[in-house]
């Protein structure tokens, strides 16, 4: 099964499919989840070496299912994870040595990344959040930066970074620059309007995730309701849709097999431009 969708270049020329599925909070149902989502047609996974959200060695079991039954191969997959600094951390369930330099727990974490998804190579690896200190930042990207040029990652990004600055700095200051920037997506920071103007700037790819949790006003707006009835389409079909026209990756936890189908059918209409204006108006 192909997936239903074109696939979207980076900076680095990776593929990326413009929509993905998100796996924290899964717990036992994970590997499952991840499977039928794959078999569903999901070219694109998000998940974090972070016990305390993520069980990504569950992802990994169910993207060998997948693999095993022939389903995909394993470059049909844009697999994305996340290096989480110590305060992200379950104190518990640490998975790296909280002791060592930052520079060594980005390279055991990710080690335990390869492991957990059974792969040598990752298309994706996210910094889960920035770091106050500039100098620790500095070692956790550059660190980064060396699994990037040893070929164990194709591309970098950086997530919850809703500080303009702290992203034009970190532009400025990287030898590997970030692909893609994964933020909540919602009203308290304006939808990250300013970055996301950046991003496009940039040649950045924005991915949204808490996309609908945080928006149910929008989804009951009367502008997407218009639209369902006009396209015979359900809301989060709508506002994925016209995400996806404006270059925004949204993340998709869904357990519903239906909503699945739902969330990976956005690539077979297209809203009009002014359909688009309309509906940007809620978000810029």
């Amino acid at each position: 099964m192909t997936a239903p969708y074109p696939l979207w270049k980076s900076l680095y020329g990776v593929a990326m499919p413009p929509i993905l599925y998100g796996t924290a909070w899964k717990k036992e149902r994970t590997a499952a989840l991840v499977e039928q989502a794959i078999g569903l047609g999901f070219r694109g996974i998000d998940t974090a070496c972070q016990p305390k959200h993520y069980d990504e060695a569950g992802v990994g079991a169910g993207i060998a299912a997948a693999l095993q039954s022939g389903i995909v191969s394993r470059q049909d997959l844009y697999l994305q994870t996340k290096f989480t600094p110590l305060a992200g951390q379950d104190p518990l369930r640490v998975p790296y040595d909280s002791s060592a330099s930052l520079a060594t727990q980005v390279a055991q974490s990710f080690e335990r990344s390869k492991i957990n998804l059974r792969t040598e190579i990752l298309d994706g690896l996210v910094l889960h959040s920035p770091l106050a200190d500039p100098s620790q930042m500095r070692a956790v990207w550059n660190a980064m930066e060396r699994l990037f040029d040893a070929g164990g990652v194709r591309q970098l990004g950086i997530s919850n970074c809703y500080d303009l600055d702290a992203l034009r700095h970190l532009i400025e200051q990287a030898r590997v620059k970030p692909a893609v920037v994964q933020n909540r997506f919602y009203a308290k920071t304006g939808f990250d309007q300013s970055i996301r103007a950046f991003c496009r700037q940039q040649g950045i790819f924005y991915q949204s995730f808490w996309t609908l949790s945080a928006n149910p006003d929008i989804l009951a707006h009367e502008s997407i309701k218009a639209l369902m009835a006009k396209y015979s389409r359900t809301g989060p079909q709508i506002f994925f849709r016209f995400l996806s026209q404006n270059h925004i990756i949204p993340l998709t936890g869904t357990t519903s097999s239906t909503h699945m189908r739902d969330d990976l059918d956005i690539s077979s209409f297209e809203l009009a431009d002014d359909e688009c204006r309309d509906l940007g108006a809620l978000i810029d």
